[in-house]
């Protein structure tokens, strides 16, 4: 019976990789509203506020608005140039609203480099 063992790891093995690996990120926005209403510095009158501000950030990034506008967008809407709060919502937007656009950001954000404006 040992002998069986190695000869069916490997296929349940493939049969989990396959069922994983295929898997589309699903959206999350209860995990989202939770990091950025724990956070005082964002100021969301509501929930419902949160959550449009994100998929804005969203709808942003998949109109092809680079890293760098959206940070200024943020800074402009927040009224600070605090690079930690910026790329904190945008992190927690597309990881958690948007994760099929997660490629696009990392692309546009690729040549950014932190400055006082964007």
């Amino acid at each position: 019976m040992n002998h069986l063992i190695p000869l069916m790891a490997a296929p349940i093995a493939l049969c989990l990789s396959m069922t994983t690996a295929g898997t589309p990120a699903h959206a999350d926005a209860v995990a989202y509203l939770v990091n950025v209403t724990v956070r005082p510095s964002y100021h969301f009158a509501n929930a419902d506020a949160a959550l449009a501000y994100g998929q804005g950030i969203c709808d942003n990034v998949k109109e092809g608005r680079s890293y760098r506008q959206i940070v200024g967008d943020i800074w402009a809407d927040f009224n600070t140039t605090d690079e930690f709060q910026a790329s904190y919502l945008i992190n927690q937007a597309v990881n958690e609203l948007c994760p099929a656009l997660i490629w696009q950001l990392r692309n546009s954000a690729a040549d950014y480099r932190p400055t006082a404006t964007p």
